[in-house]
């Protein structure tokens, strides 16, 4: 039986979390085992779920509250409120009716996360978590084995990220990376493919990729793309073929056409 908890007044602490925590708040960087996100949705909240993140709590709107998907809550409590009491929480609008507060799980090792893999995507300082949102869900949907997210990157389980990638942040796997990554991805028997407008790149639709067993894909922040010392120490480099005399497109974008071309 759902443990369901009435809430009327927007201001009542059990709602802190969320209404009124920061991101970073959220995040918890100094204990991060205690690190929390949260997932809007029951879609989204289901594909987590699915994924073994625990739950904590869920705020729903009062008309949810008979959501099969409580049944899966165990006794945490449901904190239930009328629309007029939730429609003063940022965003609530988009929540399709509710939200849950869930537990951060540890990060897993690139080894763990790229074993098996034979297509990776790798981020290097995107920190628009839009774009990291929809680059996920072109990862899940076009190819992608796993993503790793340099220490620059903006986090996929913020808020906005979750819910720009349609939950896909919990079925492909995924970790940040630090220190020397591009000599562990080769140590692991990666080829390392640097998405760039060099002189020397080759169509990203160059059939060469197709017979490399396993395959990094690497794509840069927001503008600058990526760093020149990171592509210098990538075996290839690809762009995409443009017309109309546009040189490049936004990385989200860039990132399905790319994925599509080298996760066949």
């Amino acid at each position: 039986m759902p443990n369901i908890i009435p809430i009327t007044d927007f201001l009542a602490p059990e709602l802190d979390i969320y209404a009124r925590f920061s991101e970073a708040q959220l995040l918890n960087r100094e204990h991060p085992e205690d690190g929390i996100f949260l997932a809007e949705s029951p879609r989204v909240i289901e594909r987590a779920l699915d994924a073994g993140y625990e739950p904590i709590s869920v705020l729903s709107e009062e008309i949810q509250t008979g959501d099969p998907i409580l049944t899966r809550m165990g006794d945490i409590p449901i904190f239930s409120a009328p629309y007029e009491v939730l429609k003063n929480l940022t965003g609530f609008y988009l929540t399709r009716g509710m939200l849950c507060a869930m537990r951060r799980k540890p990060l897993a090792t690139i080894s763990d996360v790229c074993k098996n893999a034979r297509r990776v995507a790798v981020l290097e300082d995107v920190q628009n978590p839009t774009n990291v949102g929809a680059i996920f869900r072109s990862a899940a949907a076009l190819g992608m084995d796993a993503v790793l997210l340099t220490s620059n990157c903006s986090n996929p389980l913020y808020r906005r990220a979750i819910r720009v990638s349609m939950g896909t942040v919990f079925q492909i796997p995924w970790t940040f990376v630090y220190d020397n990554w591009l000599d562990k991805l080769k140590t692991l028997g990666f080829q390392t493919v640097a998405t760039a407008l060099c002189e020397d790149s080759r169509s990203v639709s160059d059939p060469v990729f197709q017979s490399i067993p396993k395959l990094a894909v690497l794509l840069g922040t927001e503008g600058d793309g990526l760093m020149a010392n990171t592509i210098s120490e990538c075996d290839y480099t690809v762009k995409i073929p443009m017309a109309h005399g546009v040189d490049s497109l936004n990385v989200a974008a860039a990132s399905a056409v790319v994925f599509w071309e080298l996760g066949k």
